[in-house]
């Protein structure tokens, strides 16, 4: 029983464990996140890169800072919640051996979530500026009902990410302005999942002799029930952390006393996620047990790369009139980078799961395929300066979706459409400013998941050591988003 055992661990697959894929995601592209700023989210920051209303101008474009004067404040903070959740009768999954997943839709997956952020810059003479932010450029969070039907692809992920973020900024003293930030990233990820054993109690039962087919496959299926409902079915969770570092370059040129352009880049990076896998309920031989097997934990050290894509964004300010100023703007993100997920030992194949599920070599622990695409986000706005102490904000961004063949239930992802309202109060002689805003997202369509395991070097295939693992289901997304946020110039 112990070797056919051995065998069996060799079967179990550690598939579906992808950290960056989950509805926290339809606030941006990919798992970026658009709440950055209430006064530019006001405008669905449309234009953001020729707008430095304060020191947000920090994120969106550091050339603007060459347009502030004295030292000056931003602060504040926004709350976004998203409703992701499979539509009742649309659920459906099969096990490794094909047989049916019974469970729920697994509920809203995705709960509020709060993001603050503060910016300072700082005049140090005609020419040169400084500032500095602290920000969420990225995050995500996705749970699961512990019943869900497709709990052996999905159950919890978790990324949050913080930016540090030094600026400086120069001008020519004749309109055109250029600036620099260094964003410094810590990231920290959680991802999990249950897993199915019935496929390697199969291949186990067939190695010791048992003839292969349908009577062995009922036979490695009840027992596999038998595990789950006497120890619960295995659970393999991920942490890990790291800190990656990239540049956002921007320019700033005044066209006119009415209209100026701004232009921004952002260079790609990596995190490579370090942290150790444990899988807890995992089957061992044991006599003593009424089945044969009882549980154990296995761990591991591992790494998980995660890939942050290149953008570049245009923006345009036109005043049309003293108290209306219009507002455009289009980024291009390089989201094609993000090919595969995979989970990477780092402490080669002697480790506890890199033994038992027999990897070798540089062969991930497990593969994900992802195959995201590059994407565009378009956004216009407008600003009605109503009284000198009251302006009001209207804006409209279609963002694009880069999932797009691997829709997973980590990431039921759609294009999307975001209105956003807002409101700015300002008092010239106190330097103080209070900006509110709020948005709603409407989907292009409902999120259609129909996901498998595929193989690592050959991301098309489904991988054999899945078996028959399906899981498809049909979402309905919405999400809404209100900000907060207080500014000062001195």
């Amino acid at each position: 029983m112990h070797n056919r055992l051995n065998n069996l661990t060799r079967a179990v697959r550690l598939a579906s464990l992808a950290a960056i894929v989950t509805p926290a995601t339809v606030a941006a592209g990919g798992f970026s996140l658009n709440e950055q700023s209430a006064s530019a989210m006001g405008t669905a920051n449309a234009g953001a890169a020729a707008n430095p209303e304060n020191a947000t101008t920090v994120l969106f474009n550091p050339a603007g800072m060459s347009q502030l004067s004295g030292t000056n404040i931003s602060f504040g903070a926004a709350v976004l919640d998203i409703d992701a959740e499979a539509k009742d009768g649309t659920t459906s999954a099969t096990n490794q051996l094909g047989g049916t997943v019974n469970g729920s839709t697994g509920g809203d997956i995705a709960d509020p979530a709060v993001l603050p952020n503060v910016y300072l810059t700082h005049e140090v003479s005609e020419a040169i500026d400084v500032g500095f932010g602290i920000h969420a450029p990225y995050g995500l969070a996705a749970d699961y009902e512990n019943d869900f039907t497709g709990r052996y692809f999905a159950d919890k992920t978790e990324l949050t990410a913080i930016s540090f973020s030094p600026s400086v900024s120069v001008n020519n003293g004749e309109g055109l302005s250029m600036g620099v930030t260094m964003n410094i990233m810590y990231a920290e990820g959680r991802l999990s999942k249950l897993q199915d054993v019935r496929g390697g109690i199969y291949q186990n039962l067939v190695l010791g002799g048992a003839p292969a087919g349908a009577a062995t496959a009922q036979q490695a299926s009840q027992l596999g029930d038998a595990y789950e409902a006497t120890f619960g079915a295995p659970y393999a969770d991920i942490e890990g952390d790291d800190v990656a570092v990239n540049f956002r370059v921007g320019f700033l040129y005044e066209l006119s006393d009415k209209t100026q352009l701004g232009l921004t880049a952002q260079t790609g990076t990596e995190f490579n996620l370090d942290g150790d896998i444990k899988i807890s309920g995992y089957p061992v031989a044991d006599a003593n047990s009424p089945i044969g097997l009882s549980p154990t934990t296995l761990t591991e050290q591992v790494r998980v790369p995660l890939a942050i894509p290149e953008s570049a964004t245009f923006g345009i300010r036109h005043q049309l009139t003293d108290k209306v100023t219009l507002l455009a703007g289009a980024t291009y993100s390089r989201w094609s980078r993000f090919e595969e997920l995979d989970i990477n030992s780092t402490e080669g194949a002697g480790g506890e799961v890199s033994t038992v599920i027999g990897r070798t070599g540089d062969t991930p622990i497990t593969h994900i395929t992802e195959q995201w695409k590059n994407t565009w986000q378009f956004n216009a706005g407008g600003i009605w300066q109503a009284t000198p102490e009251w302006a009001f904000k209207a804006g409209y961004a279609w963002d694009e979706s880069p999932v797009d063949q691997y829709v997973t239930a980590r990431i039921p992802s759609e294009d999307r459409h975001w209105l956003t309202l807002g409101t700015q109060w300002q008092d010239a002689q106190s330097g103080w400013t209070v900006d509110a805003a709020i948005g709603t997202l409407i989907f292009a369509d409902d999120a259609k998941v129909d996901e498998y395991s595929y193989l690592h070097d050959a991301p098309d295939t489904v991988d054999p050591a899945s078996g028959a693992s399906n899981y498809k289901g049909t979402y309905e997304l919405s999400a809404w988003s209100a900000s907060f946020q207080v500014s000062k110039a001195f």
